[in-house]
């Protein structure tokens, strides 16, 4: 694509948009700016960023802003602009570069490049003038300008070191020995995976230092455990995450990280995904652990807000920025008279103590002076009735404020799971939305034959963005046993191995061939390296989710080739199933599925026990209802459940007490 200002209309990221009028001449990633490179013989700055990003916003302000440096940039490189949601694919290669150059990632992040692709240098945010032991950005572009007039075999040979070990690093699972599946002690893994969790859990909830991500996976992954250590951890987590700064106590919705380890002081972006995978997380825990039954309206609420804050006419949009009016956390923050104030005009004075004491306000979880509100000790996380007043005052006075920027692009990975949750959640209004979001999705980013990761086709699906969706359809046919969707979640698994997996493609004749899945599609030509993803971060990895996928698909339809694609995207990361569980959680969880998952059948129409299957929420196991195509269903009686494992069933039963004992037999 050519130049931002050319094709300002045509963008679907308003990040995008927003540079559009930098003094900087910004490129589109694509062939286009690097065929430019190449004619002007000059190397590339590569700035990825997105719309929430604080840090973003100032680099923006302080250097692409600036005639001056931007005179630089267009004087000596070729500038590309990259939203790193509308595409990961071209973060992700990156940023494993900023991390090996630096040891650490983030954004802004700021590339320089070879007019081929490769990379020489890379960091993150780059102040306007030499600061803190950071070199300033217009003194680094006059360097590495200098450096590749006189110094350019230099330059290259940097180039060639850093893409070799780039390459090695995107690609790991090719260096990595397959383990068998019959090697693999899942029992061992988890209970290791249990163990390191357990330790990383502080006090005050979460897993590790500041600054200090939730984590819902690792969340997900410590419920399924039924002894005192690992229920407090988790109890520890949602309680903290749902109670102080992360969460928005007067308009719902959680940040996306805290700068504290304590959680009172949020990083006040707010993505979809992480909203989707808490809620999730909340009703998860709800279910497995019970005796909180505010973790379930925790989860609900964030749904709502969800609904109510980014849905758009073809989705839910991406985020909420971090900045309102200029100003971080802006539209969050309080001070103690604002809230006397903003009540008293309401004629409320009478609620003026009780509200400051139930939000905390003030308290030392200050930005610029002003509270994050927090609820005090004790306080249910509902808004009682005597305060429902007082809590509408402040909300509208508040939308009075600047009001931070939505990021509209419907991500296709995000809304997913986003879907998936409100599916779990097994509330009707929430399960009708879904299933409505999923016929869209195919509506808006399904075109010519091919998957979108945004409604725009600027940016091909990647691996995440497929997997998600498969997942989530069959959580649809989980819900309501209609064939449709499961017929949908295998179309799109078979996109996903069409278009993302590398070389052979297992079957049941032949099970250990391949390497794997591709983070970009190979209708993406752009990537001077096809990165894969093994390790999750604050999403599942797409190698995760595609095992994931597969085994379920497996396991709802008796298809032995999808057994055998999950069963080697287990056996290709075996070893770090095996050693390093904490760091592949989602891959764990998927050869949980492929290797003993269960299925449990309820034959018919809507019954009792079925819906006590979707209140007990059984670890690695699929359920299977009402009167379609799948072969489990096939000969059995209605009204009774059949639970089995590897082919084998246990003895139909007709009542709850029965089933609960063959499901505690069957995962433990």
């Amino acid at each position: 694509m050519p130049l931002l200002r050319d094709v300002r209309d045509q963008l679907g990221s308003p990040y995008l948009r927003e540079h559009a009028d930098n003094p900087v001449r910004w490129w589109t990633w694509g062939s286009d700016a690097l065929a430019d490179a190449a004619a002007r013989d000059q190397p590339i700055f590569l700035s990825v960023g997105y719309s929430a990003c604080h840090w973003c916003h100032v680099m923006a302000k302080e250097s692409f802003e600036s005639p001056e440096i931007a005179s630089l940039l267009n004087d000596s490189f070729v500038s590309i602009k990259v939203d790193r949601e509308e595409r990961p694919d071209v973060d992700a290669l990156y940023m494993s570069a900023a991390q090996l150059m630096t040891g650490h990632g983030g954004w802004p992040l700021s590339v320089f490049l070879l007019p081929d692709g490769r990379p020489f240098m890379a960091g993150t945010y780059y102040p306007p003038d030499d600061r803190d032991g950071t070199i300033g950005f217009p003194r680094l572009l006059r360097a590495l300008a200098n450096a590749w007039a006189i110094q350019r075999e230099a330059v290259v040979a940097q180039a060639d070191e850093l893409t070799d070990a780039l390459a090695r690093d995107v690609a790991l699972v090719d260096h990595l020995v397959p383990t068998p599946t019959t090697a693999l002690d899942l029992a061992g893994a988890r209970s290791l995976l249990r163990t390191r969790l357990i330790a990383l859990c502080d006090a005050d909830g979460g897993f590790g230092p500041a600054p200090k991500f939730p984590r819902a996976r690792l969340v997900d992954a410590l419920s399924e455990f039924d002894d005192d250590d690992a229920r407090n951890a988790v109890a520890r987590t949602l309680d903290a995450v749902a109670t102080r700064g992360l969460y928005n106590h007067l308009d719902a919705g959680f940040a996306r990280y805290s700068v504290d380890a304590e959680w009172h002081v949020p990083h006040f972006e707010k993505m979809l995904s992480d909203q989707a995978l808490l809620a999730r997380s909340f009703l998860w825990a709800t279910r497995r652990l019970g005796d909180h039954p505010q973790w379930r309206d925790v989860a609900l609420a964030t749904l709502q807000f969800c609904l109510d804050e980014l849905a758009t006419p073809d989705g839910l949009a991406s985020s909420l920025d971090a900045d309102a009016g200029g100003v971080e956390g802006s539209h969050v923050t309080w001070r103690a008279d604002e809230v006397a104030d903003t009540l008293r005009t309401a004629g409320l004075d009478d609620d003026i103590p009780r509200a400051l004491a139930r939000w905390s306000i003030p308290s030392s979880a200050t930005v610029d002076g002003r509270t994050v509100p927090a609820l005090a000790d004790g306080e249910p996380f509902l808004t009682p009735p005597s305060l429902q007043a007082a809590r509408a005052a402040l909300r509208d006075q508040r939308r009075r404020r600047p009001q931070p920027r939505r990021d509209d692009k419907v991500v296709l990975e995000w809304n997913a799971y986003f879907a998936s949750a409100c599916l779990v959640s097994d509330e009707s209004r929430f399960v009708a939305r879904a299933l409505d979001l999923l016929t869209s999705l195919e509506r808006t980013h399904y075109r010519n034959g091919q998957w979108w990761r945004t409604r725009s086709t600027d940016a091909h699906a990647t691996a995440a963005d497929v997997a998600a969706l498969g997942d989530a359809l069959v959580d649809a046919y989980e819900a309501t046993g209609v064939d449709e969707w499961l017929t949908r979640a295998r179309d799109v698994a078979t996109y996903l191995i069409d278009h993302h997996w590398d070389g052979d493609v297992p079957s049941a004749l032949a099970p250990h061939v391949g390497r794997g899945i591709f983070t970009a599609s190979d209708l993406a030509e752009d990537l001077p390296i096809r990165p894969k993803d093994l390790f999750d971060g604050v999403t599942p990895s797409a190698h995760g989710l595609s095992a994931r996928l597969t085994a379920r698909l497996a396991l709802c339809t008796g298809d032995p080739n999808w057994a055998a694609c999950a069963r080697r995207l287990v056996e290709l990361v075996g070893g770090l199933v095996r050693d390093h569980p904490d760091l592949v959680v989602d891959s764990l969880d998927a050869a949980g599925f492929a290797l003993d998952g269960v299925e449990i059948v309820v034959p018919g129409a809507a019954h009792p026990l079925s819906d006590h299957v979707r209140c007990r929420a059984v670890p690695r196991s699929v359920l299977v209802v009402g009167t379609g195509s799948s072969p489990l269903l096939a000969g059995r009686r209605s009204g009774v459940a059949y639970v089995c494992r590897a082919g084998v069933c246990s003895r139909p039963v007709e009542s709850i007490t029965e089933l609960d004992e063959q499901l505690r037999d069957l995962t433990a």
